[in-house]
């Protein structure tokens, strides 16, 4: 049996931290990026997704990470950051990110699959999915691939994701 309040938390904490990212970029980039409409639309995908995480949290009691305040100021950091390097490093953020969510995602739907037991989550994280993986799609097809030194940069990002994601499930 898989913890939901665990599942719950962390995916609230990844749909935050998405959003701070798109905020970092748009700050940088404004309106005047060559990708800033598709990351103005990606943005408003992810609050939404955040929104519903939130209120599941409300209607089931779940706390939120005590790292909010961390995620908050680290994803709008990195998005500040990348959006600096370049339109396509901030593509490759978001195509980074997305791989490891879609990863994470999947796994969480594995055993929500197995248990059979939460149809509204399972719903929920297959929907938000399926919107994560165009994001990924959009930001290679927009260049993300071309960004100075992107096997480093897609590297770390995952592996931030990765540690954020351990962190954000316990704390």
């Amino acid at each position: 049996m898989i913890d939901r309040s665990e599942m719950i938390r962390v995916d609230q904490a990844g749909e935050f931290g998405a959003t701070r990212i798109y905020a970092g970029q748009l700050a940088v980039m404004g309106d005047r990026g060559p990708h800033s409409a598709e990351i103005r639309g990606m943005a408003e995908q992810e609050a939404v997704h955040r929104a519903e995480f939130d209120a599941l949290m409300a209607r089931r009691g779940v706390r939120p990470t005590a790292l909010q305040p961390f995620w908050s100021a680290a994803g709008y950091a990195l998005g500040a950051a990348t959006a600096l390097i370049g339109p396509e490093a901030a593509m490759a953020c978001t195509a980074a990110v997305e791989e490891e969510i879609d990863r994470h995602y999947t796994q969480q739907l594995d055993a929500l699959e197995r248990d059979g037991d939460d149809p509204e989550l399972e719903d929920m994280i297959r929907r938000f999915r399926a919107e994560e993986q165009e994001h990924r799609e959009a930001a290679l097809a927009a260049g993300a691939e071309q960004a100075p030194a992107y096997p480093l940069l897609h590297g770390a990002i995952r592996l931030g994701c990765r540690i954020a994601i351990r962190i954000s499930e316990k704390i």
